[in-house]
């Protein structure tokens, strides 16, 4: 029989340390097709690149792993392979592991939680995995076991359609993490401070700082629940290409006067 396939992504860039450990680790599951930005594209969210070309570069290639870079964004790198570098579609499609936390609405900016997305979009079963730890040199090896672990009984079981998870992982010695949480996105937002700066020749700018607010501390069942009490956290997101607010459809149709 042959190898499941598994297509590799990420928004670090194909250099970034949680690529190359996700490709080891998935590795003995199938044969692997890798694909990363050339530079990180962290927060570009399902951004593509639509007014300049796409160039696609060979990096390396041996007997079932071949890696390549993209001149464009996460998602681009998830559309390409899959209509020019597959003669199918995959098995399996995996994002990461992100050099950085991607839970509750932070998932709305990850480039890696976006390429997931684009996968789930084919009908191809995806998992995004970030690490709660930005450094460039992050230590991901205790928890490959683990991502290996997951990716095979995905590739076994599969997802519901349209869904993809989203694995984030405490920064954590491995013996120090209490579980897995299967749970649900905690309601935050993002608290936005602009950092302001005078260049040397006298000109402004800002850097984009902040904080993140959790705006329900006492809920147990949230992925922010999970990483602050040693957990790692498991939330099935859906793709989000139908937007429709259901509940508050009839109120809008009822209280506003449509053309």
């Amino acid at each position: 029989m042959s190898r499941p396939t598994i297509l590799v992504a990420n928004d670090d860039g194909y250099q970034a340390k949680g690529f190359d450990a996700l490709i080891r680790a998935l590795s003995p599951l199938g044969d692997i097709i890798a694909i990363a930005p050339e530079r990180a594209q962290s927060s570009t969210s399902h951004a593509i690149t639509m007014r300049e070309p796409v160039r696609i570069t060979l990096q390396s290639q041996r007997e079932g792993c071949t890696v390549y870079s993209c001149s464009g964004m996460p998602a681009d790198c998830v559309k390409f392979a899959m209509h020019e570098l597959m003669t199918q579609y995959p098995d399996l499609i995996a994002t990461g592991i992100n050099h950085g936390e991607n839970a509750s609405c932070s998932a709305l900016y990850s480039g890696t939680v976006a390429a997931a997305m684009e996968g789930c979009m084919y009908h191809v079963p995806s998992i995004a995995f970030s690490l709660l730890n930005h450094l460039p040199d992050a230590e991901f090896e205790t928890y490959l076991p683990f991502v290996r672990s997951l990716a095979g009984q995905t590739l076994e079981k599969g997802l519901p359609d349209g869904t993809c998870l989203n694995v984030n992982i405490p920064d954590l010695p491995y013996e120090s993490i209490q579980g897995v949480r299967i749970c649900r996105a905690a309601k935050g937002r993002w608290k936005e401070v602009f950092d302001r700066r005078t260049d040397p020749y006298g000109r402004v700018y800002y850097w984009l700082t902040g904080y993140f607010i959790n705006e329900e501390p006492e809920a147990t069942d949230t992925d922010q629940w999970a990483l602050e009490h040693q957990y790692i956290s498991i939330v099935l997101e859906e793709t989000g290409t139908d937007l429709t607010h259901f509940k508050a459809l009839d109120s809008l149709q009822n209280d506003y006067f449509i053309f």
